[in-house]
């Protein structure tokens, strides 16, 4: 982001912990919940102290940007088991899928995509009439970076659909 400079040390814990999510989301079953929910609390840990540093508020502002920014944090941890119950159905399905079963999956992974860029939108909107534009428009850069390292985190770690030879149903 322009104008800001990562630590590169909490920078490197953060992908950590993505690329751990993203290998639990590939290799563990949706029975452990509780140690996914830890990842994202981790994350969101070392998450929340970037946007501290980014983001600079007087005492006024700073409650209702807190509290907004809770309760945005909760709907986005929701989504992102969304998201790992996505990657576990197709790395389960990757070397039998089919037309119907990708047609699913798609729509799946577009519909998540939807709601977490309406997500956003929704909290970009509550922040700026809660707290105040400039302040809306650095948590909406700084969450749109945060989901695009994810979604390309993600892109690098899971295999292309290929292309299903004799097998189109």
């Amino acid at each position: 982001i322009p104008g800001f400079t990562f630590n590169p040390v909490s920078m490197k814990k953060i992908l950590l912990l993505i690329a751990s999510l993203l290998v639990i989301g590939f290799v563990q079953a949706q029975s452990d919940i509780e140690e996914i929910q830890m990842f994202q609390s981790l994350f969101g840990a070392e998450k929340k102290s970037f946007v501290e540093q980014f983001v600079k508020l007087r005492s006024p502002q700073k409650e209702a940007f807190w509290n907004l920014y809770d309760q945005y944090d909760a709907e986005r941890k929701a989504l992102g088991l969304v998201r790992l119950d996505v990657i576990r159905k197709y790395a389960e399905s990757y070397a039998t899928l089919n037309n119907l079963q990708t047609d699913e999956l798609m729509k799946d992974i577009i519909a998540l995509k939807a709601k977490n860029d309406k997500l956003i939108l929704t909290y970009y909107k509550k922040i700026k009439k809660g707290v105040d534009s400039k302040t809306a428009a650095q948590f909406y850069q700084l969450e749109e970076y945060f989901l695009s390292a994810i979604r390309t985190a993600i892109l690098e770690e899971i295999p292309l659909i290929r292309q299903l030879e004799g097998t189109a149903k």
